[in-house]
């Protein structure tokens, strides 16, 4: 039988209106861990990849609002996404494989992505 551990996003007073105008709440977000895949849901935004795609993970944050609050955003200096509702702490996954979720046609991916859950340290032990 498979395990699965969820992880909430951690939503500060500041991001909630921008992120509620692209439809990111906290009925609309989670990270999920089975024993199998890690799988996002970010409002109307996807990130799917089997736990073994997953190359390394390190705690990440200090970000600009008007670099992470809204929607989803990509990195222009990697492709990495970020999936912010804070702009404190966050864990940082790097990809074997880049992965599909801002663009479901598959054209653009990412080599990693920014998640800022309720609990980092926890995320970040259930990834090693």
């Amino acid at each position: 039988m498979s395990s699965e551990q969820r992880f909430g996003f951690r939503f500060v007073p500041s991001y909630r209106l921008p992120a509620l105008l692209f439809g990111v709440t906290p009925r609309t977000t989670a990270l999920v861990l089975t024993d199998d895949d890690l799988r996002v849901r970010f409002g109307p935004w996807r990130l799917v990849t089997p736990r073994s795609n997953i190359a390394s993970v390190e705690e990440s944050g200090d970000f600009q609002w008007l670099k992470t609050a809204g929607p989803a955003h990509l990195s222009l200096v990697d492709h990495g996404i970020t999936f912010a509702t804070n702009g404190d702490g966050a864990v940082c996954v790097r990809f074997v494989e880049p992965v599909r979720a801002m663009d479901p046609t598959g054209h653009l991916t990412h080599p990693g992505m920014t998640v800022t859950v309720e609990d980092p340290s926890a995320l970040m032990a259930a990834l090693s």
